[in-house]
Parts: C-alpha cells; structure tokens; sequence
C-alpha cells in the first residue's frame, strides 16, 4: 500500500512546530504590504506582532489566491518520492485556491496515473481550519488510510465551529462585510459583532454587543449552546495580537467546561489578519452543527 502524506496551506495558523513535527508540509500563501511581498509563514518574512503594529499604523495588507503553478510546484516533489496527497485547502467561501487546487490534482494525476491526490474543501479559514488539519492529523497517525482520512474529513468539516469577535468593524467594511454606514455607526455605539462561518465557508455576522468583554463572552455563551461533547476536545483559540484577550476567552472555557482536553493559542496570521483586522479573538470546537445562516 503506497504511503500518503497530509498537506494543507498556512491559511490554518499551525504552529511551525506542530506542522514539523506531525509531518505536514504547508504551502505558505503571501500577502502584500507596504509595497512589499511577504511569505505566511508563521512570523519568519516579518514578525506577526509587527504586521498587527503596522495594520494599526494605517497599513493595508492585500492577499491574493495560490495559483495552480505554485500548486504544482508544492505536490509534485511529494508524489516524485512515490506518496499519495490528502490536501486539506482553505476555504473555498473565501477564496479561489481551492478550485485552483482541485485543477492542479486533475492535471497531475495525468502525469503520475499511478498516484492518488485527494483535494478536500475544509470550508474553515485560520485557526478553525488548524484544528481541522489536527484532528484528520490524528486520525492518519491513527493508521487511517488515505480513503478513510479523506472520509473523516468530509463529514468533520460540517462540525468545525467558528466564532469571531472583532475589535473593528472598519476591516469587516473594507473586506464588504458590513457597509460604511453600519461601520461608522459601530465605531459610535462601541458595537463589537459576534461572527461565525455558515455551511458555505462563509464568514457572517451573527449578533451585535455592545462592548468588547461582552462580545468575548458572547462567544463562549455560543460554544455553550452548540458543542458536540466538551469531554476531551481540543479548543484552538486565535488572536490578532490580542493575547491578553485570548487569554482570558481561554480561561473562561477551562471554568465552563472543566472536561476539555487542551486550549492551544496562537496568533491568527496575516493573510486572516489583512481582512479581519488587529485585536480579533476567535475559537473553534467541534459542535453539533454549524450555524447556516447565508450570507448577503
């Protein structure tokens, strides 16, 4: 039976160190900033704390989708040594590389007929797409074949749970979220939107609190709602540069649900930074369903 290596993009916020150690080769997307392009690649082309101090500083990061050429310079290496792919991609809500991806594997798999490429749509983005890449990870060091990893996968996907909280609305605006007219008058009444993804990859708002703590807590009253079993999950929690906040999000669930595995913090990167902005914080669960909500 032919070996299988798992990828995925740096769109999941993993650790170098994690992704290292599991085995995962990341294809790092880029971004642009300051008429300068930068590799997302966990704070090694710039430090993540001094993208956020940019962003703050009236810097406008733009992001763009992986072409197919880039795709193929990432899995043809892999399949050369004799392995199969189960990719893991960003979200296609969000982004065009998925269908990128997808091509890439068609055109490839004509080359090298006798290896397998599976393309899965994680419809999750930043640390919500880690903890995807996670789980399907232990569930290949598990001894699932490439057909069962791949399976997993397409029925967790349905379950991986997002909630966002963010500091501004202005990034949200710039990204079509939300109009100017909501901005502005967001910035006034010191609103801070609570969001998650739907069933399309999709990032939609979900509920309107007033003040930052109240919008922090506001995300873990929804985990409360909708967690499928706290015993022994794993709760990734990402931040833009906020880890105070993310902190205090994090211990708020260890007082709730005292039967979780693991919180795991870790900076949500520039790609998601660029659109969702300095001082966001967001968790990711397992949940019973995700919140199928359209977005307009």
């Amino acid at each position: 039976m032919a070996d299988y290596v798992l990828t995925c993009s740096s769109t999941a916020d993993l650790s170098t160190a994690f992704t290292r150690e599991r085995g995962i080769p990341v294809l790092q997307y880029q971004f642009f900033m300051d008429g300068h392009e930068y590799y997302d690649d966990q704070g090694a082309s710039i430090p993540t704390h001094d993208f956020y101090e940019k962003v703050r500083a009236g810097s406008m990061p733009t992001t763009s989708m992986v072409n197919t050429e880039r795709y193929t310079e990432f899995f043809t290496p892999i399949l050369e040594e004799g392995k199969d792919i189960l990719h893991l991609e960003f979200s296609s809500g969000l982004s065009g590389s998925y269908n990128n991806a997808l091509m890439t594997a068609e055109q490839l798999m004509k080359k090298y007929p006798d290896r397998k490429i599976f393309i899965v749509d994680s419809l999750s983005a930043s640390r919500g797409y880690g903890l995807f890449v996670h789980l399907v990870s232990n569930k290949k060091n598990e001894g699932a074949t490439i057909e069962q990893a791949r399976d997993y996968a397409e029925e967790l996907k349905w379950k991986i749970t997002h909630w966002f909280a963010v500091e501004s609305l202005e990034h949200l605006r710039r990204g079509g979220r939300v109009s100017r007219a909501s901005a502005f008058l967001g910035t006034m009444l010191n609103i801070k939107p609570v969001l998650a993804f739907n069933n399309e990859g999709k990032i939609i708002p979900v509920e309107k609190i007033r003040g930052r703590k109240k919008s922090l807590i506001a995300m873990v009253d929804k985990m409360e709602e909708d967690i499928d079993n706290p015993d022994g999950q794993i709760v990734y929690i990402g931040h833009g540069d906020a880890p105070e906040e993310a902190e205090y999000v994090a211990n708020l669930i260890k007082e709730r649900f005292p039967t979780i595995k693991e919180t795991i913090i870790n900076y949500t990167g520039p790609v998601i930074g660029a659109h969702s902005g300095p001082g966001t914080v967001n968790i990711h669960y397992v949940g019973k369903q995700r919140v199928d909500i359209k977005f307009k």
